[in-house]
């Protein structure tokens, strides 16, 4: 197929082909990013090492990796179980089962939970709402086990429960035994499921993930902080949720948005409360410095049009079938080239969808991005008469050396 180069960020309008490859600016590159001895390349100094357990920053767009440490070992989430509790809440909420407003019983067993309470009583009914903010603000055992007890009729139904959403999210090293995160030795996760998880809440219940950005709640004349002290610390940060036992240690799952990027941090078995805060905080920080999420394309955007032969019009337009969004060293962007490989004549009929070609995106000589083009409409064979002249024209231009793909 020919090759032809574009501006990667060209606006959507219809690009003149040639039949040359344009030399655009490229470096050479480690791994999508600029070689360290390039004039002007971004020097990106090495990631923080944490007095953690386990750790992981990632793009929460892209999903790129930008720091980890032992992100795949098995550790004790301790109340960072409850990100997954809340999450069942949300998706019986969108699928119609279960309702904020709707009262739900408290249970003995949920009155006489230890540790972190809400401290609802036993006999009495709370809504759905007031549940949920006592699970994510004040981090309540005994609100875990009276939601649990509500939608799956006990805690380790509900646990089961949590178990199938797990792996329907890909948490392949993660196995809940209950709603509140209370020490079990079958009860584990890791930094890298706790992103996975995290990314889930954020994309499919944004309106619920609110909830995990403020900073008190009352109930039973009792003022409870958020346990999350990077809400005060960074206004960029709106969520998400602490966890501590002996076993566990101190954790913390964070999250912040700063200039269209938002990234999610992993913090596993630190020493204290303040640890927590502080190894977060670092992680947040170097991602934000050193490192940008950068929009190349949107879906459907026009990134090309070409003559097409056979059918009823005679161009179609290419594009992809998804935004193309990846993560960048800051300020590493113009070292980006991009080019495309399209067939050298395309016949009709032509359906949507249908790949024409494929999309490189390198830096230097690392491939950052690589796709198929598409059509964007559905184009019809043109008639018997047409089809014969278009074969006839299309033998001479080719016979002639012209460009099949050149519209007139």
């Amino acid at each position: 197929m020919p090759k032809y180069a574009i501006h990667l960020f060209m606006p959507a309008t219809v690009l003149l082909l040639s039949a040359i490859l344009i030399a655009l600016p490229s470096t050479g590159a480690a791994a999508g990013s600029p070689a360290a001895g390039s004039p002007g390349a971004p020097i990106i100094p090495a990631p923080p090492q944490l007095a953690a357990e386990g750790y992981l920053l990632l793009d929460a767009d892209t999903g790129r990796v930008l720091v980890e440490h032992n992100s795949k070992q098995r550790l004790p989430p301790a109340s960072l179980t409850k990100i997954m509790t809340s999450y069942v809440a949300a998706e019986e909420i969108e699928r119609g089962t279960l309702t904020e407003t709707e009262e739900v019983d408290v249970s003995v067993k949920a009155w006489r939970m230890e540790g972190s309470r809400m401290f609802i009583q036993e006999g009495t009914k709370v809504s759905v709402d007031q549940l949920l903010k006592g699970i994510i603000i004040q981090s309540g055992n005994d609100a875990s086990v009276a939601m649990a007890e509500h939608i799956a009729g006990g805690e380790d139904a509900f646990a089961d429960v949590m178990n199938q959403h797990a792996m329907r999210l890909g948490m392949s090293d993660t196995n809940f035994m209950n709603a509140t995160g209370l020490p079990d030795e079958d009860h584990y996760t890791t930094a890298s499921d706790l992103a996975k998880l995290t990314i889930a809440l954020i994309n499919r219940h944004p309106e619920h993930y609110k909830l995990y950005s403020e900073k008190s709640f009352r109930y039973n004349e009792i003022n409870q902080s958020n346990r999350n002290k990077l809400l005060w610390a960074d206004r960029s940060v709106d969520g998400v949720k602490t966890g501590h036992t002996e076993a566990a240690g101190y954790c913390l799952v964070a999250s912040a948005v700063r200039n269209n990027m938002r990234l999610i941090s992993v913090v596993m078995g630190t020493k204290s409360e303040k640890a927590r805060a502080t190894e977060s905080q670092k992680l947040l920080s170097y991602g934000f410095r050193y490192f940008e999420t950068v929009r190349l394309y949107d879906a459907r955007e026009i990134l090309n049009t070409v003559r097409l032969w056979n059918a009823e019009v005679s161009s179609v337009s290419m594009g992809l079938g998804e935004a193309v969004v990846i993560t960048l060293p800051r300020g590493s962007k113009g070292s980006l080239s991009a080019a495309m490989d399209v067939e050298s004549v395309i016949l009709g009929p032509i359906s949507a969808g249908q790949a024409l070609g494929q999309l490189t995106v390198s830096m230097g000589d690392n491939v950052v991005y690589e796709g198929p083009l598409i059509a964007l409409a559905d184009i019809p064979e043109a008639g018997f008469f047409k089809r014969m002249w278009h074969s006839l024209s299309l033998f001479f231009l080719q016979l002639f050396g012209g460009d099949p793909l050149k519209i007139p």
